[in-house]
């Protein structure tokens, strides 16, 4: 990666006008401050081995390796095969656990357990005020562990934890149960947007993300087939099933992430680096893969100057508001949602049925709307642009009262629309791990999201007052103000985005017209980019949106 002055001149007076003019241009960018880099260090064309990781460091190449298309074909499907299928049924396992409670809403728990009032919306809540105190504890294990040993053994917990909620007799005990399930839960989402910048191409990673993230619509389609088997299950006074159909669904599903669980110990690799299952030139290969990326490998070290980075910048508050405009809607609209459909007077066998056809829904959305933003390069106008149905879905459920038939149906079809922003939650994700570099820098960007995320989805069920049923006139009335302020959001940090580039690209011509084309202005081999240098402190590194 380019380095923050241009190449050194020979000492001199002749030259100190020069000089001052070279730090004149540099100070243009955000004020960061390479605390461990001095005059020197900053001038070397080669690997810093002062702040690169150590394990990287064994097999990075000193500058890049050209890789065939054939080549990194090959090696892509090494990587799918080990860590994508992983990171993919694990979410949907994720996704489905979390499901269950709102499929077993109309299976008898509410009842069973004598929930009331607004106690039923507290055990969604009560997972994301978990999720928000873990997570930067999370994130931090996250950069420090062998990240697959540490998912595989929280797959492990969630699923005891699950199993345990057959046993729940009233409102205190599966309150406390899903505040465990949200603590062992809280390392998926983080650490599959680690993975994915470690182990895919820049270009990749938006599909990349939108596969394990899609996996909340695969959730509601199985999930809604196997809660109508498990429905069928019936225990006393209208059957002689032993357990009651809430509570085989609960065992089931918590027995199986146990095993998985322990299959992901045993298939999935820690790193590129230490990854057993690859020859070590393929290991060398797959670092290389991803050094066009510029945003790291790893590295476990503390850099305190990253974090005050972090937090002045614009672009994590901007992150941190998207995941709360997306995650207050997803929540209740996830948790209620055959309460909802339910309300538009369809049977039980039928609002299960139709949750199936929701999920095929949120998957074309989130399929289409990464291969548009592909295809026009165009990320954060894609999101704002799937935003629009979010409007015309709500504005039809507020002012469109069920009369018959077809207000059924165009209710129902309208529901079903709302969940069109998902594009946007998926694709702010995938930016992340594309716009932010710097370790340190990331897990707190990364921490600092998911935090809000889990504060939007704590929310969301509280919206939607028992009272305020069916129609839920005050829920949607401010998930409509979510969507406003995320267009909003989207708009902003287009424009932010654009011009740090342009600000980038201003300083790099001016660095190289005072160093009279001296080369080093561009780091075109890319020997420094598994330095560990923040996007901001890195003038080759530039944004997507």
């Amino acid at each position: 990666m380019a380095e923050h002055i241009a190449p050194a001149q020979p000492h001199g007076t002749d030259h100190h006008g020069e000089k001052d003019e070279k730090r004149a241009v540099q100070s243009e960018i955000d004020p960061v401050v390479h605390l461990e880099m001095g005059d020197d260090d900053m001038k070397k064309d080669h690997l810093d081995y002062n702040r690169i990781d150590k394990e990287v460091a064994k097999y990075a190449s000193d500058v890049a390796i050209h890789i065939s298309p054939e080549e990194n074909s090959r090696l892509k499907k090494l990587v799918d095969r080990r860590v994508l299928s992983i990171m993919i049924f694990t979410y949907f396992l994720q996704a489905l656990d979390k499901g269950t409670l709102s499929f077993t809403s109309i299976m008898g728990l509410p009842d069973d357990l004598h929930l009331v009032g607004q106690q039923f919306s507290w055990l969604t809540t009560c997972i994301y005020i978990a999720v928000l105190i873990v997570e930067y504890p999370t994130n931090r294990l996250i950069q420090r562990l062998p990240i697959a040993k540490y998912l595989g053994c929280s797959i492990i917990l969630w699923g005891i934890t699950l199993c345990l909620h057959a046993v729940s007799k009233n409102f205190v005990t599966i309150l406390i149960l899903r505040t465990f399930l949200g603590i062992f839960e809280a390392v998926c989402q983080p650490s599959f947007v680690f993975l994915s910048s470690m182990w895919y191409k820049r270009e990749e990673q938006a599909a990349t993300v939108t596969y394990w993230y899609m996996m909340n619509g695969g959730q509601q389609i199985v999930g809604g087939l196997l809660a109508y088997c498990f429905s069928l299950i019936k225990a006393p006074p209208t059957g002689n099933a032993l357990i009651k159909s809430w509570q085989a669904i609960f065992i089931a599903y918590g027995a199986f992430s146990v095993l998985w669980g322990f299959f992901v110990l045993w298939w999935m690799p820690d790193s590129p680096m230490r990854a057993k299952c690859f020859s070590e030139e393929d290991k060398k290969l797959m670092i290389e893969r991803v050094r066009s990326n510029q945003t790291g490998m790893q590295d476990r070290r503390f850099r305190p100057e990253q974090v005050k980075e972090a937090f002045m910048d614009p672009q994590m508050y901007c992150y941190m508001l998207i995941a709360i405009c997306t995650t207050l809607p997803t929540s209740g609209l996830g948790a209620f949602a055959n309460i909802i459909i339910k309300g538009f007077k369809f049977t039980t066998l039928q609002t299960q049925l139709l949750a199936m056809v929701l999920g095929a829904y949120i998957i074309i959305v989130l399929m289409s709307s990464t291969w548009l933003a592909k295809k026009t390069g165009q990320n954060l106008m894609v999101m704002g642009i799937y935003v629009i149905p979010s409007f015309v879905g709500t504005i039809v459920l507020m002012t469109v009262v069920n009369k018959n038939k077809a207000t059924q149906a165009g209710l129902l079809f309208s529901y079903y629309l709302v969940l069109s922003f998902w594009a946007a939650q998926t694709m702010a994700m995938s930016m992340i791990s594309r716009n932010i570099a710097g370790q340190t820098k990331k897990t707190i960007v990364v921490a600092a999201n998911f935090i809000a995320w889990a504060t939007g989805n704590a929310i969301g069920p509280q919206v939607f007052l028992k009272w305020d049923a069916p129609r839920y006139f005050i829920a949607f009335a401010t998930h409509m103000g979510c969507y406003v302020l995320l267009v909003l959001v989207i708009i902003f940090l287009r424009f932010y985005l654009a011009s740090q580039n342009k600000k980038k690209d201003r300083i790099q011509a001016e660095l190289a017209a005072a160093s009279e084309g001296t080369a080093g202005v561009v780091d075109s081999d890319l020997v420094h980019a598994f330095d560990d240098m923040t996007d901001k402190e890195n003038l080759n590194f530039r944004y997507v949106y």
